[in-house]
Parts: C-alpha cells; structure tokens; sequence
C-alpha cells in the first residue's frame, strides 16, 4: 500500500511540472506571436505612411477590426484530460469529451475590470481506466472499465496582451464534478463497495475541482476566434488533492456590444 501511494505521488507531482511546462510553452509561443504580429503591422503601417503616390481603392471592403469590445463570449471545443481513477491505481486513464464556456465580460472605465471576464462553463468527459489486476477474474471479468465525469464550473478569465490578429488570457475556474466510476457494472453482479475493493476504482461521488491556465485567441473574423487552451487541473476525489493536464481547442464567437 505504502508502495502504491508512493507511486501516486510521484506521478502527480510529474504531472504537475508537465503541466506547468504546457501552459508556458503555450502561453510564452502566444505572447512572441501577438508581439511579432504587432510589430510586423506596425512596420507595415510606417512603410504605407512613405508612399507619396495615392493606391488605388479596391472594390472588396477590408475585414472589419477586431475591436475586443464584445459584452459576451461563448466557447465551444473538444477537451482531453489525464486523471487517476481510484486513490491506489498505478496508472492513469485519458478522458475525452467537450467543453462549453460562457464570458461576460464587465462594462468599467477601470482598465482591470473592463478586461475581467467571469464565466461559467461545463466539461463532460468519457474514457476507460486500468483496475486492479484482480479484477479480469470472477465475478467482473473485466481489464478497462467506463468512467466519465461531469462538471460544472464557475470563474474569470482576464484579457492580456492582444492584437487585430491574435490575444492571449488568463483563466481560473472552480466547481464540482460528478465521477461515474462503476458505468460497467451490470446490476445483478455484487454491490458498489466490493466492485471498489476488487477494482481499485472510487465509488460515485461529487468532489471539488479546479482549472487554472491560459488561452491563445487566433482571430478569423471581427467576432470569431479558434482557441488553444492548456489547463492545470486539481482534483480531491481521493484523500488529498491530485494534479492533473487537460487541453482544448475550439471555436469562440464574441458578440453584444460593451459600453
């Protein structure tokens, strides 16, 4: 037992730097892009300025700026998570599933408050899990049970440095989630305590769980963006919190108009 805990701990803590490593790698290659594209514009801005005879004027219109002055912002994507099914298991699982995310972002002459966002979101996710080796006998027979989660999660994110082309956030999220760990279970085989005893896996319950990150916005239109967000996730579905990595990517599409 001891051995197994042992292994837990080390392998949250690897997942904690390699989410850390995620996030930054993300968000530093996020914020050299909004700084080369800013200065690539305004290079391009100065050279125009030098021109002493006058250009032609198309006939199709220039796309309309990207102004960032939405009162709403709504976020839908495809999200994979890492994450330990039971308190002693010695491998982890991979879940998949969607993310849906709605901003409001607060109408301030104050600059903090006009770049905050709260938001509330949903995460569903599916996957199957390793068990206990014991578990591929009698009575379960089984090697990669289901388990999936819900979660429903409330927060902010905050704009950082952006541009016409592209913008980068911040974001801290917290919540619950519900894990369903015996969707296997056939309901004329034993009870849910010794399905946890033979398998390793938790037993259903709604826990504690937060996400902390960042976001890098690529713009294609006035109100639509493609998302890339990494998340730190911490979970307390066993005796102590638990660190895990999760990844998005998706669509956003701003609208509404802020005062």
């Amino acid at each position: 037992m001891l051995r197994l805990k042992t292994i837990g701990e080390v392998r949250t803590t690897g997942a904690r730097k390699t989410g850390k490593r995620a996030m930054t790698g993300v968000l530093a290659v996020g914020l050299l892009m909004v700084g080369a594209v800013a200065g690539r514009a305004q290079g391009t801005v100065s050279s125009t300025t030098q021109r002493t005879a006058p250009t032609p004027t198309s006939k199709i219109a220039t796309a309309a700026p990207v102004t960032y002055d939405n009162k709403y912002e709504l976020y839908g994507s495809i999200n994979f998570m890492n994450f330990m099914a039971g308190q002693h298991l010695p491998k982890r699982m991979n879940l998949g599933g969607g993310e849906f995310l709605f901003t409001y972002w607060l109408s301030s002459n104050n600059r903090f408050l006009r770049n905050l966002g709260p938001g509330v979101e949903y995460r569903g996710e599916a996957g199957t899990t390793p068990v206990f080796a014991q578990a591929e006998g009698l009575p379960y027979n089984l090697s990669r049970p289901l388990v999936y989660m819900n979660m429903g999660l409330a927060g902010a994110q905050y704009r950082g440095p952006r541009n016409q082309y592209a913008a980068l956030n911040y974001h801290a999220y917290f919540g619950v989630s519900h894990g369903t760990f015996d969707a296997t279970l056939d309901k004329g085989q034993p009870p849910q305590p010794e399905w946890s005893q033979v398998t390793g896996l938790y037993s259903n319950r709604t826990k504690p769980i937060m996400a902390l990150g960042g976001s890098v916005d690529f713009n294609v239109k006035k109100n639509w963006a493609v998302r890339l967000s990494p998340d730190l996730m911490l979970e307390h579905f066993g005796s102590d919190w638990r660190e895990f990595v999760a990844v998005s990517g998706g669509v956003i599409y701003r609208f509404g108009k802020n005062k």
